[in-house]
């Protein structure tokens, strides 16, 4: 079971909470558990209603209805069939404490307040209704196209994603396949009629082990994503084993795929989830290869895993941290590319292991290892260990070569020089250890000892030539200066090594605003990544989080400002000042974002108003113009026939009736062109779906064409195509105007042809002409209203022929798209949903 929470902001009463019932295929008992969750609620005493279930005539599901109350459905007739719906308004006065409303993805027939069913349980959740729903996984929007390819049935009934994801609860009733089959057989989910049809088509062993296996993954991604907030709502660190993730480090050196693979396989056997993770830092990783990063980024997205940037001071520590805040199991690191001679210190690998706790940590060989250079160490800010040991080392350094020196100095007959050269050797390693200010010990304790110990007289501290008093002076002054300058040296290589760091860092984002991470959550989520935190989220300014305190002070909060009114919190460890600043970068293009979703949601809003007034201009101007010439003809031959003055013939008045009669038809089929534009731009459109047969409707098209077309019309292969799924009215004016377009263009001597084909669960409808075709520029603008690419004649239409054909086809469902005729011309293709076989028949 999943548990969410819904936002509880909003001022007024506590909106309802919805708890959904998921299951992968019909059958599995959702309706029956749904009801036996309202019995268990009322023997409660909680006031519990029956708003809407569907029992399918099943006597055990049935009998689950007997003590509940249940409110009246609605009556609603749809092309003369009666039907029944949820009463959303009887619901809403009778306001119980829990509503039981099955099918959450079902649609409403057409007048009926909302759409689909789950806008209706919106409602009632917002009048603070508890809402008790069922739903089959085929029916989320995501995993639509996906259940298709599976079962080769299309599903047209879908809910999306975001609202089964906020229900308070989620439940999955799963049923082994064989034990679903076994109740199908048994007559428990269908009428006996239908049983074989079902369990050869849909409810054959592999869908339904592939629908359980979308279910159970799609429960399980919502579980995990409710541990996760509960950890960090809670501030919970350590690693909790509920599945296996496995972490792979990657420094973009060449060991990176071998780790990456062998990553891999330790997921695909523990069947976890894969996260890569690079960390920017500033003391080597700097000159990591950034094409091999992309390439080792690539090869994690093609085995399924996500690839991570993160900055750290300490790469273990960075590393870990990452883990623990993706709850991750197990981590991969490659052995020490360093060779065995300059290993004076512990690795990354050793030092992970040493402080990975309860993360198991994989040192992984490859050709690589042992055969690099030294990597730099960490040279930030110097460590308490070198703050001590800096100072001891400018005093014992000078003192232990000293007592070097007097034993050896005499053997190898060094002179004053070569024992100053050796002492200012000795103060620039201090510098390198300790600093400036242990150097500057050093110099003065090494300046003292060479006084004493090699400058006559020795063993006092006294100089008897003026030559070796300037060597002492000089000596202290070069060893001074020479460790300011090795100390600003290395303080300038941290600095360029951490604005590098720092560069990549933005690179990093900038590349994935480059490939279209334009989404809030998205940034969110890579900031939270990239600065290792435990939350990352947006608030209004000035409001409270209402998270409890950390009483150890181990959780830190950090705000920075995002727009006008806005401001991203970040909770986690403390930032230093060099990460701030990264930081400041990924505010601005968060602040970027949330502008930008600003604008897109005021574009869409804008979009309809400026459609419809490009509509209205349209019309008006083919009113103005196209309209004038019909109302023209008409007129004068209806004012003729009217007058006194002139004496007509029988046969004038013949012709003035023709001409009046067929401006008229012409003015009639302009209007209703410009009327059926309006309905299809306004979504306003009427539909009447039925089984349809092409040979029919062809022959009603033709007979419905204003005069016989001057080219002949060839039908091929009509007959043995299944029915469509279509309005036949408004398939006859499709079929009317292609065909009316194609004998316009077409030569009087090549036919026009009218064929159709099967193809998976559709009926192609292809009218083919022999005319000059379209150029491919053009290919799409042949289908906008009033268009008729250079056509010269515009007294015979409006333009919207090819528009509305469109728009009527896909209000259908279906498509309509052109191609280009082999040998020249232009083949208009209708693709329609067939209508649906007896084995279809059990699923609607």
């Amino acid at each position: 079971m999943v548990q969410g929470s819904l936002p509880t902001d909003a001022p007024g009463p506590r909106p309802g909470r919805l708890k959904v019932f998921l299951g992968a295929a019909p059958g599995v008992g959702k309706t029956y558990r749904m009801l036996d969750e309202g019995r268990r609620r009322a023997r409660r005493g909680t006031d519990v209603v029956v708003a809407f279930a569907e029992c399918h005539r099943r006597p055990h599901t049935e009998a689950m209805l007997d003590g509940l109350e249940a409110v009246p459905r609605a009556r609603r007739s749809y092309r003369g069939t009666a039907h029944t719906e949820l009463d959303l308004d009887a619901v809403l006065a009778r306001r119980p404490d829990v509503a039981l409303v099955d099918e959450l993805a079902h649609t409403n027939v057409p007048g009926v307040r909302n759409v689909k069913r789950w806008q209706d349980i919106e409602e009632l959740l917002a009048a603070g209704i508890d809402v008790v729903t069922t739903v089959n996984i085929q029916h989320l929007e995501s995993l639509n196209d996906v259940v298709q390819k599976i079962t080769d049935v299309p599903q047209r009934e879908t809910v999306p994603d975001e609202v089964v994801r906020r229900a308070h609860q989620i439940e999955l009733v799963d049923m082994p396949p064989e034990a679903l089959r076994r109740r199908m057989a048994h007559g428990n989910i269908y009428a006996p009629e239908k049983i074989d049809a079902a369990l050869s088509h849909y409810f054959r062993i592999g869908n339904l082990t592939a629908l359980r296996e979308l279910a159970l993954l799609w429960v399980a991604e919502r579980v995990d994503e409710t541990l996760q907030r509960y950890r960090a709502e809670h501030g919970i660190g350590g690693v909790w084993e509920t599945r296996e993730r496995i972490v792979v480090a990657l420094t973009g050196g060449p060991e990176g795929e071998t780790l990456i693979r062998r990553a891999a396989r330790i997921t695909a056997r523990s069947s976890g989830e894969l996260l890569a993770v690079h960390v920017t830092r500033s003391d080597g990783l700097a000159g990591a290869s950034p094409a091999a990063l992309a390439r080792q980024r690539r090869l994690v997205e093609s085995l399924g895993g996500t690839y991570h940037t993160v900055v750290g001071d300490h790469v273990p520590s960075a590393l870990l941290d990452f883990a623990r805040a993706e709850n991750a199991t197990q981590l991969v690191v490659g052995v020490s590319r360093r060779g065995l001679l300059p290993r004076f210190s512990r690795g990354v690998g050793e030092t992970t292991v040493a402080l990975s706790g309860d993360i198991d940590v994989h040192m992984v060989t490859h050709e690589r290892a042992g055969q690099g250079r030294a990597l730099p160490a960490s040279r930030r800010d110097l460590s308490s260990a070198r703050r001590i040991g800096g100072p001891v080392t400018g005093l014992l350094v000078p003192v232990l070569l000293t007592l070097l020196l007097r034993n050896v100095s005499g053997p190898l007959d060094l002179n004053l020089t070569s024992e100053t050269l050796l002492f200012l050797l000795a103060v620039v390693g201090v510098a390198c250890i300790g600093g400036v200010l242990s150097a500057l010990l050093a110099s003065v304790a090494a300046s003292l000892l060479l006084n004493y110990a090699f400058v006559p007289p020795v063993d006092r501290f006294t100089i008897d030539e003026a030559n070796n008093v300037l060597a002492v002076v000089v000596f202290a002054v070069v060893a001074a200066t020479v460790a300011a300058v090795v100390d600003r040296s290395l303080r300038l290589s941290r600095r360029a090594a951490s604005a590098t760091a720092e560069a990549e860092t933005l690179s990093s984002l900038a590349g994935g605003i480059l490939r279209g991470e334009h989404d809030v959550p998205v940034l969110l989520e890579r900031t939270r990544e990239t600065f290792g935190m435990e939350s990352a989220e947006l608030r209004a300014r000035g409001t409270d989080a209402g998270r409890a305190a950390d009483p150890e002070g181990v959780r830190a909060e950090l705000t920075v400002p995002i727009g006008a009114d806005g401001e991203l919190v970040l909770r986690g460890r403390a930032l230093p000042a060099t990460e701030r600043r990264v930081l400041t970068a990924f505010a601005a293009h968060l602040t970027a974002a949330v502008e930008h979703a600003r604008l897109a949601e005021a574009v869409a809003e804008v979009e309809p108003v400026k459609a419809a007034d490009r509509m209205r201009t349209a019309l008006l101007a083919a009113v103005s113009h196209d309209l004038r010439t019909p109302l023209a003809g008409s007129w004068a031959a209806i004012s003729s026939l009217r007058s006194r003055e002139v004496e007509f013939s029988e046969a004038d008045r013949e012709e003035l009736l023709a001409t009046a009669e067929e401006s008229l038809v012409k003015l009639n089929r302009l209007v209703d062109n410009l009327l059926d534009m309006s309905r299809i731009h306004a979504g306003a459109l009427t539909l009447h779906l039925q089984p349809t047969g092409l040979a029919g409707v062809l022959a009603l098209a033709l007979d419905t064409l204003p005069e016989s077309p001057a080219v002949p019309v060839v039908s091929h292969e009509l007959e043995g195509v299944p029915d469509v799924l279509a309005d036949p009215p408004l398939l006859e004016r499709v079929v009317a105007n292609l065909v009316a377009n194609a004998t316009r263009h077409s030569p009087p001597d090549r036919p026009v042809t009218v064929a159709a084909s099967v193809l998976a669960a559709r009926v192609e409808l292809r009218v083919i002409d022999r005319g000059p075709g379209i150029s491919p520029a053009d290919l799409e603008r042949a289908f906008a209203p009033f268009q008729r690419l250079g056509d010269t004649d515009n007294t015979t239409g409006l333009g919207l022929g090819l528009a509305i054909s469109r728009g009527l086809t896909e209000a259908m469902g279906g498509t309509l798209t052109p191609e280009d005729t082999p040998g020249g011309g232009l083949t208009m293709v209708v693709s329609l949903p067939a209508a649906r076989t007896p084995a279809e028949d059990v699923l609607a």
